[in-house]
């Protein structure tokens, strides 16, 4: 298994590419997506083309199906493609292809890993506000996620974008700055309204979008 799937979405139009993350921000698009958050999917706009990043093949595939559906709704011509990351190898390859044996060992180290941050992140679901976080780097994103597991705090990863859980406004804040002085050069931090605290005016919303940085 690897955390880290990805569907390309890939527009004609700029501005439906953009019209399209909003709407999904916004959870205005029918879908079969569990709302737990360590089932969360993570979307990043970027010019023509959207990204979105989850934990298990199901999970992206069932993304793709829901903006495919979103952008035939409005007759906008929209390709997809799935991939999945490569642990040794550091690069998008296809889902299908089999590791080398030689590689077995390391795939099976990073499927533990994916299980421990699975079972920290459930805990984001009850979390009022959380911190959003954006790495210039794959590489980055885990020397964090790996400082963060170290302090005890609960997180869920998504290629490059971590969130993190907190109580109140205030806590997430506090802990968004103290982050921004200890993490990778790079690193963006927004503190916005948790999935559970907004869950009453966009219900069942598994999206969580960011802008750029994406690839």
């Amino acid at each position: 298994m690897n955390d880290d799937w990805r569907v390309q979405a890939t527009l004609t139009n700029h501005a439906h590419a953009a019209e399209l993350g909003e709407l999904l921000g916004r959870g205005a698009v029918e879908h079969d997506l569990a709302t737990a958050a360590g089932e969360r999917v993570v979307v990043s706009v970027d010019a023509h083309e959207l990204f979105l990043y989850a934990g298990t093949r199901e999970q992206a595939e069932l993304a793709s199906e829901a903006v495919t559906r979103l952008a035939g709704e409005r007759r906008w011509e929209v390709t997809t493609e799935l991939r999945h990351w490569h642990p040794v190898a550091e690069e998008w390859e296809d889902p299908d292809a089999p590791l080398p044996s030689g590689e077995a060992s390391v795939a099976g180290e990073h499927a533990e890993l994916v299980a421990h941050e699975r079972a920290e992140s459930r805990s984001l679901g009850f979390s009022e506000y959380e911190v959003r976080v954006g790495c210039a780097s794959h590489r980055d994103t885990v020397e964090l996620a790996q400082r963060l597991r170290s302090e005890g705090i609960p997180y869920l990863r998504r290629w490059r974008y971590l969130l993190i859980g907190a109580a109140d406004e205030d806590a997430a804040a506090a802990l968004a700055q103290r982050l921004s002085g200890e993490a990778p050069a790079g690193c963006t931090f927004t503190v916005e309204a948790s999935l559970a605290a907004i869950r009453a005016e966009a219900p069942s919303n598994p999206f969580a979008v960011f802008g750029g940085l994406g690839g």
